[in-house]
């Protein structure tokens, strides 16, 4: 559902004091306990966060894909590590369920997810199936009764607070690639499951990933998600919609970024006078914002075609692609323009840095962002 425009901007500046007010007076807290308080999840919650992109019906907000950018780039002018709290909940924990799940799993789960009761988990990556997502070798093999899961998730995001997991497990292991890969709906009560601790990263402390381990865990034919076999298209289709938001999100950094030079260039004295005064520094200042400029153009403009039903598959990863590595090139110009300040953390400007790497990797690499948008390029002929 699209907002109305008084009602989008009275959100979206409701979301700006929030992260401005709330979120950003904590970040080196956060990064230093690698831990969002509490209190502030619970304000996420009851601020709507957590029902994004889930159905009116079932509690959410049912925001459209172009006003989930805007929320989105409002969300990540802050440390990213907040908007991971809910980033399942909203993305790739939810919207397979969203998308294919039947009535009933639905009324069971969506409720609980829009808020935040239910923290969820999309468990694709595995070992040996990172970009190659289609070599999953987790097993649901059918007993006549139930599913019986066998195998191992690694770097699976929230996986420690999560209370539901979206599992692509291979349910007839004649059929290799992505055809023999069916979707599930796994409760993090199952007997069997186990999660291990978060792994320690270069960035975004606050947020955790673990390795999630399925030993012969007993899933009801009731808890499939779409038909056996569809488990790939499950998971690409939910990835496009993650792919707008992590580009909407990168935006949102970068434009955060954009102002924190902004303030340091025009205070910031060398030879004299302030550093925005130097030609070197003004062209550094100049291709961040045409960049982000560029990004945010691209993200909207795939969004506005996914909400009219147009197929984006080519627009949701040419969006990511780009706008994962615009927030990189400017996060580098950040440091570089900051000078030592940039390297020291006081200023917050190498947490920054370190933060926004990961976006080039997760929900598909740069490197499957261009084989994808090649292949659509020749589905096309454009």
């Amino acid at each position: 559902m699209a907002l109305d425009a008084q009602t989008r901007a009275e959100f979206i500046a409701a979301v700006r004091r929030f992260v401005e007010e709330r979120l950003r007076p904590l970040e080196a807290q956060v990064a230093d306990e690698d831990a969002v308080p509490e209190e502030v999840v619970a304000d996420m919650k009851a601020l709507g966060l957590y029902g994004l992109s889930i159905p009116e019906e079932y509690g959410g907000l049912g925001l459209s894909m172009e006003d989930e950018c805007l929320v989105a780039m409002e969300l990540g002018r802050c440390s990213p590590a907040f908007r991971s709290c809910f980033g399942t909940n909203v993305g790739i924990g939810s919207q397979g369920l969203v998308m294919f799940g039947t009535p009933e799993q639905k009324a069971h789960y969506l409720p609980g997810i829009a808020s935040g009761e239910i923290v969820t988990s999309f468990a694709l990556t595995e070992p040996e199936a990172g970009s190659d997502s289609g070599s999953v070798r987790t097993q649901a093999i059918w007993n006549g009764e139930h599913y019986v899961l066998k195998g191992s998730k690694r770097y699976i995001t929230n996986a420690n607070k999560a209370s539901l997991f979206t599992v692509m497990a291979r349910t007839n292991p004649d059929v290799k690639g992505g055809g023999g890969v069916s979707a599930f709906l796994v409760p993090r009560s199952s007997p069997g499951l186990s999660v291990g601790k978060p792994e320690k990263k270069m960035g975004q402390q606050g947020a955790h990933i673990c390795d999630v381990h399925f030993d012969d865990v007993r899933v009801g034919p009731e808890l499939r998600l779409g038909a056996e076999g569809e488990g790939f298209k499950v998971a690409m289709q939910v990835l496009d919609r993650g792919r707008l938001h992590i580009a909407s999100v990168c935006v949102g950094v970068a434009q955060r970024l954009i102002e924190e030079i902004i303030a340091y260039a025009g205070a910031r004295k060398q030879f004299g006078q302030p550093l925005a005064n130097f030609q070197m520094v003004q062209a550094q200042m100049a291709d961040c914002k045409t960049e982000a400029y560029a990004a945010r153009c691209m993200a909207l403009d795939a969004a506005r075609r996914r909400d009219a039903g147009d197929n984006v598959v080519l627009e949701c990863s040419a969006s990511k692609l780009y706008a994962s590595e615009m927030v990189g090139r400017v996060a580098d110009r950040a440091v570089q323009i900051f000078g030592g300040a940039g390297y020291v953390a006081d200023y917050g400007i190498e947490r920054f840095y370190r933060d926004v790497r990961i976006f080039r990797i997760y929900e598909g690499a740069s490197e499957i962002q261009r084989l994808i948008i090649a292949r659509e390029m020749m589905k096309q002929g454009v």
